[in-house]
């Protein structure tokens, strides 16, 4: 079609329920989808062919989806509301309870609006010039909006730099760039194309998800052009435009319903926690087993809690190189024994596997006449480099290559006694065009669509380890991902650099994923690639690793030292108290990892999140909430002996040490002397902060309940705390249960109301409530009986025994 012929488009006839087909005579498509109240997704087909008929990326409020992914017309899981349809001459309107979409119908233009307090207000526009691609460019796949000065955007995964990216350019294309920069280094592991708009000037804010598995690419205002005006624009090498709008009150609420949409976090296991160790020189080295037998007599020596170990695909190496599921039994004689050791000592190991086979794996002769291999025009396994030599990646979209990566993982790692799995070098770079993938019976290019080989991979281990332990709740890590990835993994920001810029630059790269719907993230403690960290950063690097999801001290040194908590002798013992603070935390961090499972809420967050209407929140910062009572301010500049931060508007913050009180809404300096175990931390007013307050060693999990309250000046307020067994399905049957603190709070005294509930409530009837020393308040607690008082640095201490009906 010639840029001089516009299409004009008109509604058929065919349109039904809450799926409108507009037509045009030229033969264009576009499909409007009413799915919820906040959710309406347009999706254009220039040459009315759906070029990509299945997702793998919806799955509304699921577990998960079948392997072969989801009719993209299938609209079940959605409300499907009631909406307004309303059409003249020129313009398409839909209307639901949150939000407009007005279609011109002469060169589809669209125009969204999202209610406000009772007020429509304006929320993204197309470009008036050309904002679809009917013909005009390439075979490619456009969008481009209209940019308003001032927009902020955020999310697009874990990207590098600045936090807001606007003015910015990024490329979605999975590479493993070991060592970025985390300033700049584009791109990089993870392919999420959704990102969050916030329009200071009106306070609107929207999520758009562009649902595509293709190499994409966000110019957020980099490039412009006189002829167009202000834009932005979303470009993809393959596949179709199928764009999910979303609304909501803020980002919080967006945030949550683009994850609900793209299915349900994984409930791990509370033992993924805990500290993991991990280090490639270990399993590299000729005595790998013994090597990791000094791990554990460390720990013990040192009395560091470890709860698992990321064992690195050393144990698979021969010759220097690493042949997946093949245990060198040079360096590991005794593979079953060697996982029973770490098994008694409490820590479960988390074993490294690839999915590519090197041209000489013992195995790549099956794999390659059985077809499981991506392959060339001509049956031949597509070469690619990997690692030191060349090999070829499994093709998960061939279910004969699912039921043999699953075995594997079952007779070589699992009927070992290892019981996780660790999904690595999984981003798939595949550059030739010829390459083909078995494509579920339809076969098409790899490259159209290579993260979703690295879905269907921890899809796959997810499987293989919920079937050999179904009563047991799964445990997997993935370093590269796409939407849904949170369906099945934890995951990690790759390898990055030893550096204080990458200390600084890791949070906002892990508060941009947990936007983009995956939370249960982390970094590698003090750097994985590039030189050793001194003291100074590697303990600051362990202060802020401790409040992350996924918490693990991992490296492969220049200069081949490791990164190990007893690293430097001058500062063990901080850490190992740092360490001891994890554990002190895990049940707070358990219960944020439920409301994560139950309620679509990301465990980490930005100010922004849970403050909107305070601009400083917005503004670039270092500062992260761990859910939404720890605010966290990490120490990220060499020499630094204080911090400031700002404290967000709306609440009344405590710090976590003294309790002393600080209105929100100012500029706060707390210290942070490096000699110190505390590092800054504060707690929102009005929650009690679940903990486990049993001493802390090694090899030991006692458990024993208390909860921190940081009181109200006045008001009232309810704590919750998530209890199960930690590890089992059970909790799918409801067999799980509450703890439960009402608090109300004046100017004399706070009155405590503790409950527990549930099929299966908490098994102990004594709890212990840490009171500021600074309140003068009195503090009655109903239903219970006082045990003991005592005093700790600057908090009481009331140890309580509920009645017997444990209310």
């Amino acid at each position: 079609m010639r840029l001089d012929q516009i299409p004009l488009f008109s509604l058929d006839p065919a349109s039904s329920g809450n799926h409108l087909v507009l037509r045009s005579a030229e033969g264009a498509l576009a499909h409007v989808f009413v799915l919820e109240h906040d959710i309406v997704r347009l999706l254009v087909l220039p040459d009315a062919t759906l070029h990509f008929p299945r997702t793998w990326a919806i799955a509304p409020g699921l577990d998960d989806i079948a392997a072969e992914g989801r009719d993209r017309f299938d609209l079940s899981g959605f409300a499907l509301p009631d909406f307004e349809l309303a059409q003249d001459a020129d313009t398409l309107t839909v209307t639901t309870r949150d939000l407009r979409l007005s279609i011109q119908l002469k060169g589809l233009f669209c125009r969204w609006e999202v209610k406000r307090s009772g007020v429509w207000q304006a929320a993204a526009n197309d470009r008036p010039t050309q904002a679809y691609n009917f013909g005009w460019w390439d075979q490619r796949v456009y969008h481009y909006l209209q940019r308003e000065r001032g927009e902020m955007y955020f999310g697009l995964g874990e990207r590098t730099g600045l936090a807001n990216r606007a003015g910015q350019r990024y490329q979605m294309c999975n590479l493993d760039p070991m060592g970025y920069d985390a300033r700049s280094t584009d791109p990089l592991y993870k392919h999420i194309p959704f990102y969050l708009t916030h329009k200071p000037s009106s306070g609107v804010c929207f999520g758009l998800f562009y649902d595509t598995l293709s190499e994409c690419v966000f110019d957020m205002g980099k490039e412009m052009d006189n002829y167009h005006g202000h834009y932005r624009y979303f470009v993809a090498e393959h596949g179709d435009l199928d764009l999910y709008f979303i609304a909501g009150d803020g980002p919080a609420a967006i945030t949550q319903r683009y994850t609900w949409l793209t299915g349900r976090p994984v409930f791990a296991p509370k033992f993924s926690l805990g500290y993991s160790g991990s280090t490639m020189s270990y399993t590299d080295a000729p005595n790998a087993q013994e090597r990791m037998g000094e791990f554990l007599a460390r720990c013990q020596e040192h009395d560091i809690a470890c709860e698992s170990f990321h064992l690195s695909s050393g144990y698979t190496s021969i010759g220097g190189k690493r042949y997946v599921f093949h245990w060198n039994r040079d360096k590991f004689p005794d593979p079953s024994g060697f996982a029973a050791s770490y098994l008694a000592k409490g820590v479960r190991l988390c074993a490294n596997i690839k999915p590519a086979l090197l041209h000489d794996h013992p195995r790549f002769a099956e794999a390659a006449e059985a077809g499981l291999l991506i392959q060339d025009p001509d049956g031949q396994p597509t070469a690619v480099q990997f690692w030191d030599d060349t090999g070829a990646y499994l093709d998960f979209t061939n279910p004969a290559t699912i039921s043999w990566w699953k075995e594997r993982v079952t007779e070589s790692l699992l009927e070992t006694g290892i019981a996780a799995t660790w999904n690595d070098n999984n981003e798939y770079e595949i550059w030739s065009t010829q390459a083909r993938m078995f494509g579920f019976g339809e076969p098409r290019p790899a490259v159209e669509a290579r993260s979703l080989q690295t879905l269907l991979m921890m899809q796959a281990s997810h499987q293989a380890q919920q079937a050999f332990a179904p009563e047991e709740r799964p445990w997997l890590i993935s370093r590269s991902g796409t939407p849904g990835m949170q369906r099945h993994v934890q995951t990690w920001s790759g390898d990055n650099y030893t550096s204080w810029d990458t200390l600084r630059f890791n949070i906002r790269m892990g508060l941009g994923l947990a936007l983009s719907g995956v939370s249960n993230t982390g970094h590698d403690i003090g750097g994985f690639s590039g030189p050793a960290p001194g003291p100074e950063l590697l303990l600051r690097w362990v202060q802020n690793g401790i409040f992350l999801p996924r918490f693990s001290i991992h490296s492969w040194n220049d200069d081949g030292t490791v990164n190990e908590p007893w690293m430097y002798p001058e500062i063990t013992a901080r850490i190992r108290e740092l360490i001891a603070l994890r554990v002190r935390l895990t049940p707070y961090l358990y219960h944020l990892l439920w409301r994560s499972h139950s309620a679509y809420e990301p465990m980490i967050r930005p100010t922004f999140h849970d403050f909107p209407a305070d601009a400083q929140t917005w503004a670039e910062n270092d500062d992260m909430l761990l859910g939404p009572n720890l605010l966290v301010a990490s120490v990220v500049e060499p020499g630094a002996t204080d911090r400031r931060l700002w404290l967000p508007a709306g609440s009344d913050w405590l710090d976590f040490w003294s309790g002393q009180r600080h209105h929100g809404g100012q500029w706060l300096t707390l210290a942070a002397p490096l000699d110190s175990s505390t590092p800054p931390l504060l707690a929102r007013a009005g929650c009690a902060i679940p903990l486990n307050l049993a001493p802390v060693h090694f090899g030991q999990t006692a458990d024993v309940r208390g909860f921190q309250v940081f009181p109200l000046e006045t008001g009232a307020f309810e704590a919750t705390c998530f209890e199960d067994d930690g590890h089992s399905q059970a909790y799918q049957q409801g067999q799980f249960g509450l703890w439960t603190l009402a608090v109300q709070c004046d100017a004399e005294a706070l009155r405590i109301q503790i409950a527990k509930s549930g099929q299966k409530p908490p098994v102990s009837n004594e709890v212990t409530l840490l009171i500021p020393q600074a309140d003068p308040r009195s503090v009655a607690v109903e239903g219970a009986t006082l045990l003991s008082e005592t005093s700790q640095g600057a908090w009481r201490y009331l140890t309580l025994r509920l009645a017997a009906t444990g209310a």
